[in-house]
């Protein structure tokens, strides 16, 4: 008996997914829960595991094809792992037995079933044009956003099989300014510059990758929150000496009682929750006309892999001590870094924190995760000369940057949100007060 492996469910909003890696190969012995194949999402990449023991005698989409949820990946066999060989094609043999009339009669041969196929082919082309100029209905994710977007599926170009058209197509055209009625006339889209040839002596040393599904919705979400929003950054600097000295002093009974390390994103996070209840649009979001502002704070960590930048998101940590976030940042992490992050970590964010600092940055101006208003960029602690009470003396500092979409939250607010954040860290005290 044979089983299929299909795409499983993704999450929520998640329609489609590309194939990353077949772990195994046509004819591969295949044990109950092991890999099989690796999906790449627009948000994270999963395992699919064989739901049965066997042998894989199928591989239906290759590696690079974009799937939908629900659709054929391949087929496992019941066996003992012999390796399955592909059907040799007859051979003309006056010895071989016929077929009894029976047999021949009910079971078209290959001739006829090609004619059929053919004539079948042959009246389709007919009623609506050859069949590689029909394309595919959109993906439903993409249907969706065509409707909430008042776009027409012949206004966006499709580079999925057929044309059909995907949810990154739209969003692509979105940005590049699509009309929003169906009415108009829609643009041709700016012709893309071809890339240069590369000299002979220099083409023989490069190499060529595609980009994964990961990088690709990375490089267009970012490129989408410099085009629509009005980003602007303003700066900051902290004294980091009262967060150091506390951490020095409790970290070892933190660890003790806890279970983990007393880091500073903990601080961070509690000082930005604090600072987001007083400047409530940095926790807010734009709605077409509307603002939603956000109730709650789902704190996203910038979190660097691999395969790229992900942000796992710290739900209610406005609700958190700092122990109960340091606990939360820690599995994230280690999720993250080991491909284990679920969708549902990587989704409702409303504020992110970016610590460029551990890769040594001294200053950055970080990009807005859309839709989110704001976005903190730590960096490195370095001890600088500061004037304290009229006297020069050294102290740990680091730079805070705030980028912040300013067609929502002003210049005043930003400023006010970084002191804040400033005030919490000088003076940790006011964060256990909750002042």
């Amino acid at each position: 008996m044979a089983t299929e492996i299909r795409v499983p469910t993704l999450g929520e909003s998640v329609t489609e997914a590309t194939i990353g890696k077949w772990f195994k190969k046509v004819g591969d012995a295949i044990a109950t829960d092991e890999p099989l194949v690796e999906l790449e999402t627009d948000k994270v990449t999963v395992e699919v595991p064989a739901a049965a023991a066997g042998t894989l005698s199928e591989i239906a989409v290759k590696e690079g094809e974009t799937v939908e949820v629900g659709a054929l990946l391949g087929m496992i066999s019941a066996g003992n792992g012999a390796k399955a060989a592909a059907p040799e094609p007859a051979k003309a043999s006056t010895s071989e037995p016929k077929q009894d009339a029976v047999s021949q009669a009910s079971a078209p041969t290959a001739a006829s079933t090609v004619k059929q196929a053919a004539a079948e082919t042959a009246k389709i082309a007919g009623d609506a044009g050859p069949i590689e100029a029909r394309a595919m209905p959109p993906a439903p994710a993409a249907a969706k956003l065509l409707a909430e977007s008042n776009l027409a599926v012949d206004q966006v170009s499709g580079s999925g099989k057929r044309g059909q058209v995907l949810k990154g197509d739209v969003l692509d055209a979105i940005a590049r300014g699509a009309p929003s009625q169906p009415s108009e006339t829609p643009k041709a889209p700016a012709p893309v510059a071809a890339r240069a040839p590369s000299p002979a002596d220099d083409a023989s040393r490069e190499e060529r990758v595609r980009m994964t599904k990961l990088r690709q919705t990375i490089a267009r979400r970012l490129k989408e929150a410099q085009s629509t929003a009005a980003m602007l950054t303003t700066f900051n600097e902290v004294d980091m000496s009262a967060v150091m000295a506390l951490r020095t002093k409790y970290k070892d009974v933190f660890e003790k009682k806890h279970g983990v390390k007393l880091g500073f994103m903990g601080f961070f996070t509690k000082a930005v929750t604090h600072a987001l209840k007083e400047i409530p649009s940095v926790n807010a979001e734009i709605d077409g006309t509307d603002i939603i502002f956000k109730n709650y704070a789902h704190i996203g960590v910038a979190v660097g892999t691999e395969k790229g930048l992900v942000v796992p998101v710290v739900r209610d940590a406005d609700q958190m001590g700092i122990a109960e976030i340091e606990k939360e940042i820690g599995r994230l992490g280690v999720a993250a870094r080991d491909g284990k992050l679920s969708v549902a970590d990587m989704q409702g964010g409303t504020f992110t924190i970016s610590n460029g600092g551990v890769y040594g940055s001294l200053m950055s101006t970080p990009i807005l995760n859309a839709p989110q208003s704001g976005i903190l960029g730590m960096h490195k602690i370095q001890e600088r000369p500061v004037v304290v009470g009229g006297q020069i003396v050294i102290r740990p500092m680091m730079y805070l940057a705030l980028s912040y979409d300013h067609r929502i939250v002003d210049g005043k607010e930003a400023v006010t949100f970084l002191v804040r954040v400033k005030e919490s860290l000088e003076d940790p005290e006011r964060l256990v007060l909750d002042l």
